[in-house]
């Protein structure tokens, strides 16, 4: 699998979701916006409330996963990643993923302490399309 075609897959997507674990080893999935940022195939920064119970589950549990796809007409694809989940409060990453709308979530702006970066580093991947799957490494 081509790597530059999955991220060119993933920059397409609107929605996004999140997996944790929670405390019984269960795991909990979220639907999202897209990514604020990528680096490569290997990070991806999402904003969220500090307060929320996904960051409290990346807390005690970092293993985590996100996925991406698009159901057309006639075909499924879709991606999986796997890794570790971050939890990052300092400002300079707040800063850079911060967007202007983001004060109708966040109240005080960039420096509310509710506000809060996940920062996914992805170790390993799975793409499904036209009834195949790949599995693949990442470094």
């Amino acid at each position: 699998m081509e790597l530059n075609k999955i991220i060119r897959f993933i920059d397409k997507q609107k929605v996004s979701f999140i997996c944790s674990v929670d405390e019984d080893g269960f795991p909990n999935v979220k639907a999202m916006l897209k990514p604020r940022r990528r680096n490569g195939i290997n990070e991806f920064y999402f904003s969220t409330n500090t307060s929320s119970m996904r960051v409290k589950q990346y807390t005690e549990n970092a293993n985590a996963c996100i996925y991406f796809y698009h159901k057309g007409l006639m075909k499924y694809t879709g991606v999986m990643l796997k890794g570790k989940m971050e939890i990052l409060t300092d400002q300079e990453t707040k800063n850079m993923i911060w967007k202007k709308g983001d004060t109708r979530f966040y109240k005080k702006g960039v420096t509310d302490p509710d506000y809060c970066v996940l920062r996914f580093t992805a170790i390993s991947g799975r793409y499904y399309c036209d009834l195949k799957t790949e599995s693949f490494a990442l470094k």
